[in-house]
């Protein structure tokens, strides 16, 4: 009966468990609604504002569904760095696991920055901080491209301003311990962490959502490599599955991308 379990297997995983059900719902609620047009999205008592329909959903599929970001603390107020919060979904999902938790939320592109403060004013949440600058390697400012959603980055092909930027070693430093840090920064995080490849001894969980932009280096090597010297164990998820990948290398029909992963690292 090997085949009917593999059949069943999305069906049933799509199915089993409230919180799968609740995206499936959205997803027939929400799923039709046109690209990249601001919307007003409802889930779990939370209401929010969107830049776009079907990047919520996916957000919610990973974050809310999936908890990618869960995590154990004997802490009363964990210290969670959330670098690239966009319109807030990581952050509701943090202070709903731990109410009491201590949160800088990071946010470069400014319109996605206003929305957060929004989402999050709109929720009930006030004792977040949000620094609405790039996660960078210095306090200089960096040449930003503005995308659609949740796309905004570095690399972006569209044209780029210069924006506030933070050196996030420096965050990280005045910190006696930080419970969790997530990164998804849009390709950033390969400067970044290098940056602040000394400086993670204090980190008891590590989220890196890794990047690989056409036309550059790819760096998963490098990237890996500070997980190793910080000890972490890790594991990779690609999240994808891929048909004839020596031919087909854009990841998941983009234009600009030709891999992501998702690095979880945590210490034993």
């Amino acid at each position: 009966m090997y085949w009917l379990r593999y059949l069943l297997k999305e069906p049933y995983h799509a199915l089993g468990s409230a919180r799968n059900r609740e995206f499936m719902s959205l997803l027939l609620k929400y799923g039709d609604h046109a690209r990249y047009q601001l919307a007003e999205v409802a889930f779990g008592g939370y209401k929010l504002k969107v830049p776009d329909a079907m990047s919520f959903l996916w957000q919610h599929k990973e974050i809310f569904a999936d908890e990618f970001y869960f995590f154990e603390s004997n802490e009363s107020q964990p210290v969670i760095f959330d670098c690239g919060a966009n319109i807030g979904m990581s952050v509701l999902y943090f202070k709903k696991l731990f109410p009491k938790a201590r949160l800088l939320a990071f946010e470069a592109e400014p319109a996605i920055a206003s929305l957060l403060r929004q989402n999050l004013e709109r929720n009930g949440i006030h004792d977040v901080q949000i620094v609405d600058k790039a996660v960078w390697t210095d306090e200089n400012g960096i040449w930003f491209g503005s995308e659609s959603a949740d796309s905004s980055s570095i690399y972006s092909t569209s044209q780029k301003r210069k924006i506030d930027s933070i050196r996030l070693k420096d965050y990280l430093e005045k910190e006696a311990r930080i419970d969790f840090l997530k990164m998804d920064i849009e390709g950033a995080e390969i400067d970044v962490l290098n940056d602040c490849r000394g400086s993670l001894s204090h980190v008891k969980h590590l989220f890196v959502e890794f990047h690989s932009y056409l036309g550059n280096a790819q760096g998963l090597a490098d990237v890996m490599k500070v997980f190793e010297e910080n000890g972490f164990r890790y594991y990779v998820d690609t999240n994808q599955h891929r048909l004839k990948p020596f031919v087909n290398h854009r990841y998941r029909g983009n234009d600009v991308m030709d891999l992501q992963l998702n690095i979880f690292g945590w210490r034993e």
